[in-house]
Protein backbone atom coordinates (compact mmCIF):
# COMPACT_ATOMS: atom_id res chain seq x y z
CA UNK A 1 0.00 0.00 0.00
CA UNK A 2 1.43 2.92 -1.14
CA UNK A 3 1.44 6.84 0.30
CA UNK A 4 2.42 9.77 -1.89
CA UNK A 5 4.32 12.36 -0.57
CA UNK A 6 4.57 15.52 -2.42
CA UNK A 7 8.37 16.98 -3.67
CA UNK A 8 9.37 20.75 -3.66
CA UNK A 9 11.38 20.89 -6.66
CA UNK A 10 14.23 23.94 -5.44
CA UNK A 11 15.74 25.20 -8.82
CA UNK A 12 19.86 25.50 -7.34
CA UNK A 13 22.44 27.39 -9.80
CA UNK A 14 20.26 27.68 -12.69
CA UNK A 15 19.93 24.48 -14.52
CA UNK A 16 20.35 22.13 -11.29
CA UNK A 17 17.47 20.71 -8.98
CA UNK A 18 17.07 19.84 -5.33
CA UNK A 19 14.35 18.11 -4.32
CA UNK A 20 13.00 18.92 -0.48
CA UNK A 21 9.86 16.90 1.19
CA UNK A 22 9.14 17.58 4.92
CA UNK A 23 8.48 14.97 6.95
CA UNK A 24 7.32 14.81 10.99
CA UNK A 25 10.55 14.35 13.07
CA UNK A 26 9.51 13.51 16.74
CA UNK A 27 6.17 15.58 16.20
CA UNK A 28 7.81 18.87 14.73
CA UNK A 29 8.15 19.38 11.12
CA UNK A 30 11.72 18.99 9.00
CA UNK A 31 12.32 20.07 5.70
CA UNK A 32 14.71 16.86 4.18
CA UNK A 33 16.75 17.19 1.06
CA UNK A 34 16.03 14.05 -1.03
CA UNK A 35 19.79 12.22 -1.91
CA UNK A 36 19.27 9.00 -4.10
CA UNK A 37 23.10 8.84 -3.88
CA UNK A 38 23.34 9.28 -0.24
CA UNK A 39 24.06 5.87 1.78
CA UNK A 40 22.32 6.41 4.94
CA UNK A 41 19.63 9.63 6.08
CA UNK A 42 21.44 11.96 8.22
CA UNK A 43 20.08 14.65 10.58
CA UNK A 44 22.20 18.46 10.91
CA UNK A 45 23.54 18.59 14.15
CA UNK A 46 22.72 22.17 14.52
CA UNK A 47 19.16 21.66 14.17
CA UNK A 48 18.38 18.95 16.38
CA UNK A 49 17.11 21.10 19.24
CA UNK A 50 13.94 21.76 16.20
CA UNK A 51 13.03 18.16 17.33
CA UNK A 52 12.46 17.98 21.34
CA UNK A 53 10.45 19.95 23.81
CA UNK A 54 13.37 19.43 26.16
CA UNK A 55 17.25 18.77 25.94
CA UNK A 56 18.73 16.62 22.85
CA UNK A 57 19.39 13.35 24.80
CA UNK A 58 23.26 12.60 24.62
CA UNK A 59 24.34 11.70 21.15
CA UNK A 60 26.50 8.83 21.13
CA UNK A 61 29.76 8.51 19.22
CA UNK A 62 29.63 6.76 15.63
CA UNK A 63 32.59 3.98 15.94
CA UNK A 64 32.50 4.27 11.77
CA UNK A 65 32.89 7.21 10.52
CA UNK A 66 30.93 8.60 7.52
CA UNK A 67 31.37 8.36 3.71
CA UNK A 68 30.31 11.07 1.46
CA UNK A 69 30.01 14.99 1.43
CA UNK A 70 33.72 15.48 0.03
CA UNK A 71 35.46 13.26 2.11
CA UNK A 72 35.25 9.65 3.69
CA UNK A 73 36.18 10.33 7.40
CA UNK A 74 33.74 12.83 8.92
CA UNK A 75 32.69 12.31 12.24
CA UNK A 76 29.23 10.93 12.84
CA UNK A 77 26.85 10.72 16.20
CA UNK A 78 23.75 8.94 16.56
CA UNK A 79 20.75 8.97 18.94
CA UNK A 80 17.55 7.39 18.28
CA UNK A 81 14.33 9.50 17.28
CA UNK A 82 10.89 8.26 18.84
CA UNK A 83 8.89 8.87 15.44
CA UNK A 84 10.47 9.93 12.01
CA UNK A 85 7.03 10.15 9.79
CA UNK A 86 7.15 10.42 6.43
CA UNK A 87 3.74 11.52 4.74
CA UNK A 88 1.64 8.30 6.07
CA UNK A 89 4.29 5.84 6.69
CA UNK A 90 5.73 6.15 10.64
CA UNK A 91 9.07 4.80 11.63
CA UNK A 92 9.50 4.28 15.42
CA UNK A 93 12.55 4.07 17.17
CA UNK A 94 14.59 5.10 14.08
CA UNK A 95 18.80 5.44 14.37
CA UNK A 96 19.38 8.40 13.47
CA UNK A 97 22.85 9.21 11.78
CA UNK A 98 23.84 13.11 13.32
CA UNK A 99 26.24 15.46 11.07
CA UNK A 100 27.31 18.66 10.63
CA UNK A 101 25.69 19.85 7.76
CA UNK A 102 26.22 23.97 8.40
CA UNK A 103 28.12 24.01 5.22
CA UNK A 104 25.08 22.92 3.12
CA UNK A 105 22.49 25.20 5.26
CA UNK A 106 25.19 27.65 4.60
CA UNK A 107 25.06 27.51 0.59
CA UNK A 108 21.33 27.20 1.25
CA UNK A 109 21.90 30.44 2.51
CA UNK A 110 23.98 32.39 0.35
CA UNK A 111 20.71 30.91 -2.44
CA UNK A 112 17.91 32.63 -0.12
CA UNK A 113 16.51 29.13 0.64
CA UNK A 114 15.54 27.65 3.57
CA UNK A 115 17.74 25.24 5.63
CA UNK A 116 17.35 21.73 5.50
CA UNK A 117 17.19 20.00 9.19
CA UNK A 118 18.50 16.71 6.93
CA UNK A 119 19.27 14.20 4.05
CA UNK A 120 16.49 11.67 3.16
CA UNK A 121 19.03 8.50 1.93
CA UNK A 122 18.86 5.48 0.47
CA UNK A 123 18.22 3.49 3.77
CA UNK A 124 14.72 4.52 3.70
CA UNK A 125 14.01 5.05 -0.06
CA UNK A 126 14.87 1.10 -0.83
CA UNK A 127 13.54 -0.10 2.18
CA UNK A 128 10.49 1.23 1.59
CA UNK A 129 10.11 1.32 -2.23
CA UNK A 130 10.41 4.95 -3.11
CA UNK A 131 9.73 5.91 -6.36
CA UNK A 132 9.92 9.66 -7.48
CA UNK A 133 7.80 11.33 -10.49
CA UNK A 134 9.18 14.08 -11.35
CA UNK A 135 6.41 14.99 -13.62
CA UNK A 136 3.77 15.09 -10.75
CA UNK A 137 6.31 16.00 -8.26
CA UNK A 138 5.10 13.03 -6.11
CA UNK A 139 7.43 11.00 -4.09
CA UNK A 140 5.65 7.53 -3.63
CA UNK A 141 6.63 5.23 -0.44
CA UNK A 142 5.21 1.78 0.72
CA UNK A 143 3.92 1.52 3.94
CA UNK A 144 5.53 -1.79 4.09
CA UNK A 145 8.81 -2.60 3.29
CA UNK A 146 9.47 -3.65 0.01
CA UNK A 147 11.67 -6.65 -1.41
CA UNK A 148 15.42 -5.43 -1.72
Amino acid sequence: MPCHLPIEVVPIEGDGYHLVVQVDVNGFKARMLVDTGASRSVFDINRLQHFFDEDIPELEENIQNSTGLGTRDMQSKALYLSELKIGELVIRKYPAVVLDLSHVNHSYAELKLPPIDGVLGSDILMKYGARIDYRSRLMRINLRRARV
